[in-house]
């Protein structure tokens, strides 16, 4: 008798969860993660149709802002890049399709504070141009070609970057839309309502004066699909440099910025 409630109710669990289909429920890989985490599998559907145009900040030639730490260098490009692979990641896992536009074949999800510097770095395979205008209007040719194709209803642009203007002692993170943008402003002031409970929750002394604000900035105004631009900090500042060589500290940034994806996806339904 106790087996056969077991089972009833088991069943029943079955059914009220949510089901993957078969295809999803297998193992995916993506090299660009590395061998380590390569292999992934979907575990949600909360972000099925869904595509993101994922883009870390500078790369190649350009390592962007350059801080000092433990008598190394900390190139901003590197740890942009991380955080966006453990965010493509936390997508993909979701249901979510996932564009990287900025790729290293080498490098993966690092699990070490300093993270080695490379000028590999490319454009979806493309060369990366060392004038500033060329770059940013390459990948949003990329994001541009790529968007023109996909046919979901809810398409997105992350660009990453860790050189805040902030220079007190304290760096929030800032979230940037274009201007006139209804929806990347959506995406954004979502962020920052996660943020902000998150550190709430985690760092309740912290305080949070991170913001939301239009910015005209190139990437913003010339890439078609709607876009938030984040600033997580900045890596010449000590306190966010203590932070970002934290491995589980990227991670917990990739988190919260799926967290607060998801959020909004819910609110396009």
């Amino acid at each position: 008798m106790r087996t056969k409630l077991w089972t009833l109710g088991l069943c029943c669990l079955l059914l009220l969860c949510p089901s993957l289909d078969a295809k999803d429920k297998k193992k995916h890989y993506e090299p660009l993660f590395g061998k380590a985490q390569a292999s992934y599998s979907v575990t949600s559907s909360s972000l099925k149709g869904a595509v993101f145009y994922l883009v870390s900040g500078h790369g190649g030639p350009d390592p962007g802002c350059i801080g000092h730490y433990q008598g190394k260098e900390l190139h901003e490009d590197e740890y942009a890049y991380d955080i966006i692979l453990r965010l493509g990641r936390e997508l993909l896992r979701r249901g979510a399709k996932v564009y990287f536009i900025i790729q290293d074949k080498k490098d993966g999800i690092r699990e070490t504070a300093i993270l080695n510097n490379s000028k590999r770095e490319t454009c979806m395979g493309k060369p990366i141009p060392l004038n500033q205008v060329a770059r940013l209007r390459q990948r949003c040719e990329a994001i541009n070609g790529l968007y023109r194709k996909d046919k979901s209803n809810y398409k997105r642009a992350i660009f990453i970057h860790i050189d805040s203007r902030s220079r007190g002692k304290q760096t929030d993170v800032y979230f940037y839309h274009a201007p006139g943008s209804k929806y990347g402003k959506r995406l954004a002031t979502q962020l920052q309502k996660t943020f902000r409970a998150k550190y709430d929750r985690h760092q309740p002394n912290r305080g949070f004066d991170g913001t939301v604000s239009e910015r005209n900035l190139f990437v913003l105004r010339t890439a078609i699909p709607y876009s938030v631009f984040m600033e997580l900090g900045n890596i010449q500042n000590k306190q966010d440099q203590k932070r970002l060589v934290i491995p589980s500290n990227r991670q917990a940034l990739a988190n919260w910025i799926t967290d607060a994806i998801v959020a909004d996806y819910k609110k396009s339904k």
